[in-house]
């Protein structure tokens, strides 16, 4: 007791914060909003029922096993389920039968996020390894969408090809102005590079998300991809809104559990998928490689903590104490 008042002694953090779980998860859903929106125009509303069954399916798996096998208390309101259902659904095409979507929610949820101790427990992003895990389960199955039809075409050539951006020849490409807005090949919620941006730029503003990882990530893919390119920036912005890179950077690597905290780790993190995403593009056997690199600088995460997290004032280094005690 100090001057009559009770002194509590807790652990850290002792900083506290009006930022919550539930605000965080919230404000994700609502810069998800766009593209949503875009992924129902440019390949229907069966792109609708996906997202839908995979979010409740999501929050579903999270109450029951907590619930029921867990035994413990309900997570389902901090919105972290419902964030990575829709993630989850933006990496799948929207032909892709429900059964199988249920599948990747149970793996995400279940396996990866709950029996690892649930939400900031599991080392690696829950929707990234659903996605993977069903790439090698119903690779046929997780073949990449084509728009609804031609009345989205935005420039009038080259909008509905049967090939996408990453596995096309030069002739079979669209548009620059049809990647940026959608009307492409691929899974439903990564094509419209407009929707990705102006989600960002909402997280960012409010704080949710640092430009550290999706600029150090898009900047290492540009650079590398300029001199592979032979100075071609065509080329480069082919390769910079192509496949999930824009999803990938801005709501995928920059997941709080399995990202860095420190802004020097997170541009590492950034260019490592970077760097990762164009060697498989450019050397591997996968067209895309944008979950692969997210995934495993997930891993390499608690590494780049250690060597990146600044010595505590006063601390002697370790080589130091080893020459004082000889």
């Amino acid at each position: 007791m100090v001057n009559g008042k009770k002194l509590y002694v807790s652990s850290s953090p002792h900083t506290r914060s009006k930022s919550t779980t539930s605000g965080i998860m919230l404000d994700v859903v609502i810069a998800l909003v766009p593209s949503l929106i875009a992924s129902v125009v440019i390949f229907g509303l069966r792109a609708l029922l996906v997202e839908a069954v995979s979010v409740t399916c999501c929050v579903l798996f999270e109450y029951f096993f907590r619930k029921y096998i867990l035994k413990k208390h309900n997570t389902i309101g901090d919105f972290s389920a419902a964030v990575t259902g829709l993630i989850l659904a933006f990496n799948l095409p929207s032909g892709i039968p429900l059964w199988m979507v249920v599948i990747g929610a149970f793996f995400a949820i279940v396996i990866v996020k709950q029996c690892f101790g649930g939400i900031g427990q599991n080392f690696v992003n829950p929707a990234i390894a659903a996605r993977i895990f069903m790439l090698l389960s119903f690779g046929k199955m997780m073949e990449w969408a084509q728009p609804m039809g031609k009345f989205l075409n935005i420039t009038g050539v080259d909008a509905i090809s049967g090939a996408t951006p990453l596995s096309a020849s030069s002739d079979e490409l669209p548009s620059l102005l049809n990647m940026f807005f959608g009307v492409r090949g691929g899974s439903m919620g990564e094509t419209c590079i407009a929707a990705l941006l102006l989600g960002g730029i909402y997280l960012v503003l409010r704080g949710v998300i640092s430009p550290a990882i999706p600029l150090s990530y898009s900047g290492t893919v540009a650079v590398i991809m300029l001199i592979a390119g032979k100075g071609d920036f065509n080329f480069v912005l082919y390769q910079l809104m192509s496949g999930g890179l824009v999803l990938g950077a801005i709501f995928m690597a920059t997941d709080y559990t399995t990202s860095p905290i420190r802004l020097k780790g997170k541009v590492i993190f950034g260019i490592g998928c970077g760097l990762f995403t164009c060697l498989i593009r450019l050397f591997g056997n996968l067209p895309e490689g944008v979950s692969y690199s997210i995934i495993l600088m997930n891993i390499l995460t608690p590494l780049i903590e250690r060597i990146t997290t600044p010595k505590p004032f006063g601390t002697i280094k370790e080589k130091k104490v080893k020459e004082a005690a000889k």
